[in-house]
């Protein structure tokens, strides 16, 4: 969120996934660096926990929706849980459009 406030969301997401799990304060400040992030602002907001209360709320959102892995889609209201493929995937998106048309 702390990225966001820069318009670098995605860069330091993207980033984050690829170094994960190297989360913690003085990683996150090395990757707001590599995307040249404003640091002295970066670390302000993560050391005033700034937008706690986003990530609080998008966590308790997860826990109600019972999301624990990653990637989790969801089609048309029907769960689909970890890394799948493209065929997968069309088959279900394609089930989903044959019960819609019921």
């Amino acid at each position: 969120m702390a990225a966001n406030d820069h318009g670098k969301f995605w860069e330091m997401h993207h980033l984050m996934l690829k170094k994960s799990p190297q989360l913690d304060r003085e990683s996150l400040i090395k990757y707001a660096k590599e995307i040249n992030l404003d640091i002295k602002a970066f670390t302000e907001s993560l050391d005033k926990m700034k937008h706690s209360a986003i990530i609080e709320r998008d966590k308790k959102l997860a826990i109600e929706m019972d999301l624990y892995n990653t990637p989790t889609l969801f089609i048309n209201g029907r769960k689909v849980i970890g890394n799948r493929t493209y065929e997968y995937l069309k088959k279900i998106i394609e089930e989903e459009l044959r019960n819609a048309k019921k």
